[in-house]
């Protein structure tokens, strides 16, 4: 891919970034990215009565797991390092999930929201990125998390 990527960024680019597939692709969407002067980005998640956990999280009132939510968060964040990895021309590799610090959900996200996933690089060190990320649904933080990702170059 390149190092310029034109918004939005679709499914099939994001397949392209991230190794996850059906049911595990988190991120449908990239609306907004920016590199400079801070690493952000921000991504959305359809939810749908169709997604495999419902049926057993919970009968009868269906509820988004929230560890499913912080993984999109770092799924989103995974999108973010590899962007700004190819925008300065290095190898994008993987990032793995590393640490999750400060988890905390507010809300519960049910079928027919629309998470909004904002994601902002902290810091980079060597191969470690710390991210801060929200999860939001009519413009209301529904999760929030600190995320820390390994990155693993390309073989």
């Amino acid at each position: 891919m390149s190092d310029q990527f034109t918004l939005p960024i679709e499914a099939q680019d994001i397949m392209k970034m991230l190794p996850h597939r059906y049911p595990f692709q988190l991120v449908d969407r990239v609306l907004s990215y920016e590199l400079e002067p801070s690493r952000k980005l921000t991504a959305i998640k359809n939810v749908t009565i169709n997604e495999p956990f419902f049926p057993g999280h919970f009968p009868g009132a269906p509820v988004m797991p929230g560890v499913l939510v912080i993984e999109a968060l770092a799924q989103a964040s995974g999108i973010l390092a590899f962007v700004a990895k190819a925008a300065d021309h290095l190898d994008q590799g993987l990032y793995y999930l590393v640490k999750i610090d400060k988890a905390r959900f507010s809300k519960t996200v049910t079928p027919g929201d629309q998470l909004v996933l904002e994601v902002e690089q902290k810091r980079m060190v060597r191969n470690m990125g710390m991210y801060d990320g929200r999860a939001l649904v009519n413009g209301q933080v529904v999760a929030s998390a600190q995320i820390l990702c390994a990155g693993k170059p390309s073989s």
